[in-house]
């Protein structure tokens, strides 16, 4: 593949050693504008590999039996049937992606593939004077009730879609907004798409499709999609859903025109991550996605098989029995069959109770002995995000001096490498290894050196003993306490004053009194300290944030003042929310009351988190104040690879002089009231990886914008950070029709985002997945889409009669 994207003729030099304070600003500067410009990076071009193989069994078609329901876990009930709507979910997309045409199907490397199924070809006709796409569909391609797939189902996709019409409530509408009109072609078979601006990523449009009794009208949008789907087209269709038993089914469907389904039905039961050891044990399940603790479960119980041990023996040999000892036991027992009663009945108790805990362990360990764990690496990557709206961060040294203290490889090691998966941070905001896009272009940032950050940090003003020292200008001694003094009597006097006429303006307006005794009622904040306040009562509450047009009540608007945009981020919040917290689409509903910020788990709100990092002699300050970072993590038990990695960052920055002060959240909390709305400095949490960037990342890494009335608006850009070349590099991007020249444009606008130091990627997400030891085609996909039609159960081994049809 040609390496697009590296300086012709030649090759990168490396990122810039350790310089003295007063040469680095200049160096830095000039290394990175260089590779910037260039589109410089360490690979020299793409990487066609994926970090990690596929682990999904895959088994010819031949050798899968033909029957059977595979019993599916989702982290939720889906709340609608539309993934064009923003309370969309995982099972929402794990649905549509069975029963819904996909035009285009993602490959094991993460790249846009035709789906046959559904197109006989598809390609851009015309560029001038406008683009123009000819769709040729399959002939046998029809819908659940008997009318065949055509023109009027993209027709309706595109109006609900293109934002012209207010009354559809849609998540997103990016590329539909860019269409002019759609015809039929010669044919019935055939779809004419006439842009009227050129448009890259036109692969992404109509993936899923939906069937114009949806798309038809505002009414069916919005609401008839939520609880069913009026016609399907997919190998398998929505067959019945379950609400208070939580699952949704799918049957084989029998108008299905492509290769036949190999199971009978899939059941998708809702099953919370905390509780899926038990539901595989119990049998319920036979596919799920699972935590690092259940798979050393899994790996225990197969071991422990595997060396003709019994769940009972594995309870003593590493489970709640294996702290017994003999002589443990005998005093247990003497001492329940002794004569003190009382005494007795408390030990028996114990016993009784000891003894049930083993039963459990036990049993579970049997039964997690039937399933094996398939790993892989997700589409999506954990990003260090920082805050650079205000504060420390706002300083563009500052920021990369935070990105040079890191050791991004040890991140990702300590998180991968105990689950034998790759541990090789990535290279790109934009793609991962394996999709077109991808080139490393982490070079125009540099890696990490201790040295290089102090330096920055110097040059940015922050030094040893900096806390202690007072602003140039300040005036010292008793005669600047007096000033400040007869300034504070002013002020008071003035304030005094007020309030009298106040009063006396209440006195006049009776009508107002109630109103006035309810304002008074608000609590005070005299006393509360927040962590990484400055001083108790500093700082108010912030109000429950809007992801929307109206924004959050500090000042920072999260979106562009549009309902759809409102409805975008909240889907895209999701989205980050769910792979990181495995909460769904919390982020979608509504706001609560916004979470201050704990120390622990269950510690009161607005406690300060604990301090667990030794000072160092060396912490940095800048005209009298300290630099201190405040680092926001959830506290939920979904998020333990998340306060790990949040420990380590932490020992990394103490390296460098930079404090941080940890605040653990719900993770309730988490997105909604602390990424979203800007309240912190530092945190962790993940975004999906795209086939089609210049369209799906361009709302992530925006300029934000100031407002009207004097407010931010970022878009879901949650660092803050950006710049107008990155904007007009993704614009460039979506824009061109050559590919190569895309791909380019979108490497070039990685390493301008790594160059800002906004976010930093850690490392790709593992994907860890419980199977059926007998499931075939079914598992960790990686970057693939699953194929539906071809997931079942292997056949046995002693089945030696005729092939079946495939």
């Amino acid at each position: 593949m040609s390496q697009i994207g590296a300086p012709r003729g030649g090759t990168c030099s490396g990122s810039p050693r350790s310089r003295t304070p007063g040469s680095v600003a200049a160096f830095t500067s000039a290394v990175l504008a260089l590779a910037v410009l260039t589109g410089c990076s360490s690979s020299d071009g793409a990487d066609d590999t994926p970090a990690a193989a596929q682990d999904n069994a895959p088994t010819a078609r031949d050798r899968v039996a033909d029957g059977g329901t595979l019993r599916w876990a989702v982290d939720a009930m889906p709340t609608t049937f539309n993934v064009f709507q923003a309370d969309t979910n995982g099972a929402t997309s794990r649905i549509a992606g069975a029963v819904l045409p996909t035009l285009y199907t993602l490959d094991e490397r993460g790249r846009p593939r035709l789906n046959p199924d559904y197109l006989e070809s598809a390609r851009v006709i015309e560029t001038e004077p406008k683009q123009v796409v000819l769709y040729k569909l399959n002939q046998q391609a029809v819908w659940s009730d008997g009318r065949e797939i055509g023109a009027p189902d993209f027709v309706a996709q595109w109006r609900a879609l293109s934002g012209r019409d207010t009354a559809y409530w849609t998540a997103r509408n990016a590329g539909y907004e860019r269409i002019e009109k759609i015809e039929r072609g010669k044919n019935d078979l055939e779809v004419r798409v006439t842009f009227a601006k050129p448009y890259a990523d036109w692969q992404s449009l109509f993936s899923p499709l939906y069937p114009k009794q949806v798309m038809g009208s505002p009414n069916s949008f919005n609401d008839g999609a939520r609880t069913t789907l009026k016609a399907t087209a997919g190998p398998f269709l929505l067959k019945a859903v379950d609400q208070k038993g939580g699952q949704v089914t799918l049957a084989r469907n029998p108008r299905w025109w492509g290769q036949q389904a190999k199971l009978d039905g899939l059941v998708l039961k809702a099953v919370p991550r905390a509780d899926r050891v038990a539901a595989l044990a119990a049998g319920n399940l036979d596919l799920a996605e699972i935590d690092r603790s259940a798979v050393e479960r899994i790996a225990l119980a197969l071991r422990d098989a595997g060396a003709g041990r019994s769940g009972a023996q594995a309870a003593l040999l590493h489970g709640p029995g294996s702290s017994i000892t003999p002589s443990k036991a005998l005093k247990s027992w003497a001492l329940a069959h002794g004569s003190d009663e009382e005494k007795a009945d408390e030990v028996t108790a114990a016993r009784k109770k000891n003894q049930e805990a083993v039963d459990r362990y036990a049993s579970t360990q049997d039964g997690l002995a039937k399933y094996v764990v398939r790993k892989s690496l997700e589409p999506a990557y954990t990003q260090l995000s920082l805050n650079g709206e205000s504060g420390p961060l706002a300083d563009e040294r500052v920021r990369r001096a935070v990105a040079r203290a890191i050791n991004r490889q040890e991140l990702a090691e300590t998180v991968l490498k105990p689950l034998g998966l790759p541990a090789k941070p990535p290279g790109s905001h934009l793609a991962l290894a394996g999709q077109a896009a991808y080139a490393d272009s982490s070079d125009a940032l540099g890696s990490q050196d201790t040295q290089e950050a102090r330096a920055l940090l110097a040059d940015a003003g922050w030094v040893p003993g900096g806390a202690a020292r007072k602003p140039e200008g300040t005036e010292a001694g008793s005669e600047s306490e007096k000033k400040e003094g007869e300034k504070k009597e002013g002020e008071e006097k003035k304030e005094k004053k007020e309030g009298e006429e106040k009063k006396e303006a209440e006195k006049k307006d009776e009508g107002a009194t109630d109103a006035k005794k309810k304002a008074a009622d608000t609590a005070s904040d005299e006393g509360l300290y927040i962590v990484g306040d400055d001083k108790p009562g500093a700082r108010r509450a912030l109000p429950a944030p809007v992801i929307g047009a109206s924004g959050p009540e500090n000042g920072t608007h999260v979106l562009a003042p549009a309902a759809a945009a409102a409805r975008q981020s909240a889907a895209l919040l999701a989205r980050a929310e769910a792979l990181d917290t495995g909460s769904g689409s919390r982020a979608a509903q509504s706001a609560a009351k916004p979470d201050q910020g704990v120390a622990g788990a269950y510690a009161p709100r607005g406690s300060a988190a604990p301090v667990t990092v030794p000072e160092a002699a060396q912490a940095l300050g800048k005209d009298g104040k300290a630099l201190s970072l405040r680092f926001v993590l959830p506290s939920g038990p979904g998020s333990e690879s998340l306060r790990t990695v949040g420990d380590r960052i932490v020992r990394m920055l103490d390296a460098v002089g930079i404090r941080t002060e940890v605040t653990k959240v719900s993770d309730e909390s988490f997105f909604k009231d602390h990424i979203a709305s800007g309240d912190y400095d530092l945190a962790l949490y993940s975004w999906p990886a795209s086939a089609f960037p210049a369209t799906d990342a361009r709302p992530i890494f925006a300029k934000p914008e100031p407002a009207a009335d004097g407010s931010l608006l970022v878009e879901q850009n949650y660092s803050r950070v950006g710049t107008d070349r990155i904007d007009q590099l993704f614009d460039q991007a979506v824009g061109t029709l050559d590919e190569e020249e895309a791909r380019d444009l979108v490497r070039q606008a990685d390493a301008r985002i790594w160059a800002v130091a906004g976010s930093i990627p850690l490392y790709q997400r593992p994907q860890l997945v419980a199977a059926r030891a007998d499931l075939v085609n079914a598992g960790a996909w990686g970057l693939a889409a699953p194929r539906y039609q071809d997931i079942g159960f292997k056949k046995p081994e002693t089945t030696k009669g005729t092939d079946r049809k495939s």
